[in-house]
């Protein structure tokens, strides 16, 4: 799960970087998803640590529901927008979205991860 939140926090890090750099460094704000993507990277690198993975991963999940429900707000303009509608900053639309789909999927499968290690534990 470690290798994966390092990725997560790649790829969270580079939409951050990428929206910036499109709004030709206007915008701060553009950056968010790269304020999640930098903490989750630095505990999945903490976490490779076996000693350290479970009380980082659990920051870890913590961090990516925080972004999820920070970022959730764009999915909406983003169907609405997929639909034909108008949207007033369409590529903040995009990258809310992104970052939210991103987070929901690394929170599920941290969540299924957690599961799956209690089990393991119960067994032996």
């Amino acid at each position: 799960m470690a290798r994966f939140t390092i990725i997560v926090g790649i790829f969270l890090i580079a939409l951050g970087v990428l929206g910036y750099s499109m709004t030709a460094r206007e915008s701060v704000t553009a950056l968010i998803p790269a304020f999640f993507g930098l903490p989750l990277g630095i505990l999945g690198w903490i976490g490779l640590q076996p000693e350290r993975v479970k009380l980082t991963m659990h920051i870890a999940v913590v961090v990516a529901l925080i972004g999820l429900i920070g970022s959730s707000r764009g999915v909406v303009p983003f169907i609405e927008m997929i639909g034909g509608g108008e949207v007033a900053r369409p590529g903040a639309v995009v990258a809310q979205t992104l970052m939210a789909l991103v987070c929901a999927v690394y929170v599920v499968a941290s969540i299924r991860s957690f599961v799956q290690a209690r089990l393991r534990r119960r067994a032996e």
